[in-house]
């Protein structure tokens, strides 16, 4: 199933890179994002780029990023005439965005205005990592930007934008796709997967579980699940894996294999396997090392400098595993990723 890219996206003042090369740290609260909302976009995903790039987090003790809202003209119809949103900046203000949030709509069939795409283009040439949320891909498509790269959009629109832009390489039954400094999200809901995804990808696993603590929403979808799955009614009813799952998270540390999770659920591994696709769009192998170097990562962030224990109680058994599963995921070794997001040389292991 198609992952995201190991590497990490772009990170600080803008500058120019190659595709997909990681980007030193940079002081988050210089970290400027800027959407763009355009004639017709859709309000819930420009919601969900306010509620994770936006919003002042105190309990955190320091801003995340620095959020604008633009536009190419003084008021701009959103979608289905719901309001008219006024008051925002001028188009000028994507000029200066380290992440630059395109617009999207549901007629992707209407191109977009001349001034959003040059000021797309103008982000893209200066280095800026773009984000499209749901029919967002249409935008950097049209911009020409996507051409022999991964994508991803709404499986309504799969076959449209297959027609319209052949030479992007369109992966159509995934949340979202990370390649390198463009990153495309599915459809409405997947843009708070996409998000919290970055927020992670620039702040490490503890501040992307706060946030997603406060927005009550799962911290971690794979972007290589699928976008939705197919439920027919059972013939009887099927139980939710939420408690297993929590059993399961309790016990990372323990030598829990699938054939584990089968019998505490009382079912046959085929049967926890249909149960985790339908339920979860994954594997029940998958979700358990998924859940085991989200571990690991929280204990190197919280100060755990030793590997062998950060494998031991992350279930991921040996240091070289470790290394060769948080290198799969984040794109850096343990002592990348310590550097990156542990505490300050110093200060004490917390428990």
């Amino acid at each position: 199933m198609p992952q995201g890219s190991s590497q990490l996206p772009s990170r600080g003042a803008a500058q120019p890179t190659r595709r997909g090369a990681a980007q030193p740290p940079f002081k988050s609260a210089a970290h400027r994002v800027v959407l763009v909302v355009d004639e017709n976009s859709n309000p819930f995903e420009m919601s969900c780029a306010m509620e994770i790039f936006g919003l002042r987090r105190p309990e955190l003790g320091r801003e995340l990023y620095d959020f604008r809202l633009c536009a190419a003209t003084p008021r701009t119809r959103m979608r289905d005439g719901f309001f008219t949103l006024t008051g925002v900046a001028g188009l000028d203000a994507a000029d200066s965005a380290d992440t630059l949030i395109v617009p999207n709509r549901p007629d992707t069939d209407a191109p977009r205005s001349p001034q959003v795409l040059d000021a797309v283009r103008r982000a893209h040439e200066r280095g800026a990592r773009l984000i499209g949320f749901c029919s967002g891909a249409f935008t950097i498509a049209e911009a020409g930007l996507l051409d022999g790269r991964r994508a991803a959009c709404h499986w309504m629109w799969a076959e449209s934008f297959r027609t319209r832009f052949p030479q992007v390489r369109l992966e159509p039954d995934v949340l979202f796709v990370d390649d390198g400094d463009i990153l495309t999200a599915s459809g409405s809901a997947s843009a708070l997967d996409l998000g919290l995804y970055v927020v992670r990808r620039d702040h490490g696993a503890e501040i992307a579980n706060a946030v997603s603590r406060r927005l009550v929403f799962a911290a971690h979808r794979d972007g290589g699940q699928r976008q939705f799955v197919e439920r027919p009614v059972p013939d009887v009813p099927d139980e939710s894996l939420a408690p297993l799952l929590a059993w399961a998270q309790q016990r990372l540390g323990e030598p829990l294999t699938v054939a584990d999770l089968a019998a505490r659920a009382a079912v046959s591994p085929a049967t926890l396997h249909r149960r985790f696709r339908a339920q979860l769009g994954t594997t029940p192998l998958a979700w358990l090392t998924g859940e085991r170097v989200a571990l690991a990562c929280r204990l190197i962030e919280r100060g755990e400098e030793r590997l062998e224990v950060v494998a031991e109680r992350s279930g991921l058994g040996t240091a070289a595993n470790l290394r060769a599963r948080l290198r799969a995921v984040t794109g850096l070794s343990p002592s990348a990723y310590r550097r990156r997001f542990g505490p300050p040389t110093g200060e004490p292991v917390m428990a």
